[in-house]
């Protein structure tokens, strides 16, 4: 790898893979890299989806062989977004070439294949990242200064929700190209890698780690035609999952999330409770901080809404002047350019894989918790 410029493989052209790309394009227009990120090739299943990608995105070529693509000497990082089945097979693939691995979310399936993939990347020396991109909205990375500072004090509650209402109609099929989140084979588990994952990731980088949990889990729609095979098939994800926990700091938390909230498309929020403070969090209205203080004279004692836009606030003196705000694609360009700028200087930026392993072993947790109805213990 040039000390200079890193060259980018990128596996998966869906969301997630358009997502980041505009991260790699964007980053180096306003962050100080340390080196530049160079779109060397992106592959995809087809010749002309990858091919239409690469021109489209400025990528310098195209694959349709994911191996072919880790095997060049030309790529340096290796980024994965493709479904989550694949992710240990190309993770492992990538380490042991001496790659950088980037992949998205969450890490695998199960913490089993968590771990190998943690392994293999200890084991290479290979930096890595997984992309948890909430911890890089910049009210969110406030919120996190102002517990670290200990503004709230003593945290006593932490809530969050995460809903969707996507799959509410029986006729949505499980698997295949647009719908594999619905595939347990593919997926791995519903509502919880999927949108729990975030949540959970979230939390612990606030409030530390989650101990014990307590779950219930429910498939509302039984069986789904299959796009695969065109037959009706078991259905094998969660459809939706609550859960309570407590927290190692003895902190207690309820956790929710679901793609059966007709209204909502994504209503991801957060919200603390502390000693002396609390805050709350949209994912609606991401560019706001919502506090409470009760140390404020009680006349003027209130929640208050931080428009999180100022250039002393994190991340926004790279944006615009205070008062214009950004968006969700942003949060993609924050987590890359801070570890690309972490690479540069032979610093480890989290997410790792050893911290999303960590949140795997909660989803873990919770889906076990889910099916025998008895509070667990996560693992170490």
């Amino acid at each position: 790898m040039s000390d200079k410029q890193l060259r980018i493989g990128l596996i998966g052209t869906g969301f997630m893979g358009r997502a980041h790309s505009n991260a790699y394009r964007k980053a180096p227009n306003f962050f100080e890299l340390g080196m530049e990120p160079v779109l060397q090739a992106v592959c995809a299943r087809s010749d002309g989806a990858a091919a239409a990608f690469a021109k489209k995105w400025g990528f310098a070529s195209s694959e349709t062989d994911w191996k072919a693509l880790i095997a060049r000497d030309d790529i340096d990082a290796v980024d994965i977004c493709t479904p989550n089945d694949s992710h240990k097979e190309i993770a492992l693939a990538a380490a042991a070439a001496g790659k950088v691995i980037m992949c998205e979310k969450p890490l695998a399936r199960t913490a089993a294949e968590g771990q190998e993939m943690v392994d293999a990347v200890e084991k290479a020396g290979v930096a890595n990242t997984v992309w948890y991109n909430y911890r890089r909205v910049p009210a969110v990375t406030l919120a996190k200064q102002l517990i670290d500072d200990g503004r709230l004090g003593r945290i006593y509650h932490y809530r969050a929700q995460f809903l969707q209402d996507w799959t509410i109609a029986t006729d949505v099929p499980q698997g295949g190209a647009g719908t594999w989140r619905l595939d347990a084979a593919a997926a791995g588990s519903g509502v919880t890698g999927d949108l729990l994952a975030h949540c959970i990731d979230t939390a612990m980088w606030l409030n530390g780690k989650i101990g014990t949990v307590s779950a219930m889990t429910e498939t509302f729609v039984k069986e789904r035609m299959h796009s695969d095979s065109g037959k009706v098939e078991p259905v094998g994800i969660d459809d939706a999952c609550a859960f309570l926990c407590r927290f190692d700091n003895g902190s207690m938390g309820i956790f929710e999330s679901t793609r059966y909230a007709r209204g909502h498309k994504a209503l991801y929020t957060f919200e603390i409770n502390g000693e002396h403070a609390s805050i709350r969090w949209d994912l609606h209205d991401l560019h706001r901080l919502e506090y409470f203080d009760h140390r404020d004279e009680s006349i003027t004692r209130g929640w208050r809404s931080i428009h999180v836009t100022d250039g002393d606030m994190p991340y926004m003196d790279k944006w615009w002047v205070p008062g214009l705000q950004i968006g969700y694609e942003h949060s993609f360009v924050h987590q890359f350019a801070d570890f690309v700028t972490g690479l540069a200087k032979g610093e480890t930026v989290g997410p790792t894989f050893q911290d999303a392993q960590v949140t795997q072993q909660v989803c873990e947790s919770v889906l076990a918790s889910g099916k025998d109805g008895s509070w667990h213990d996560v693992a170490e």
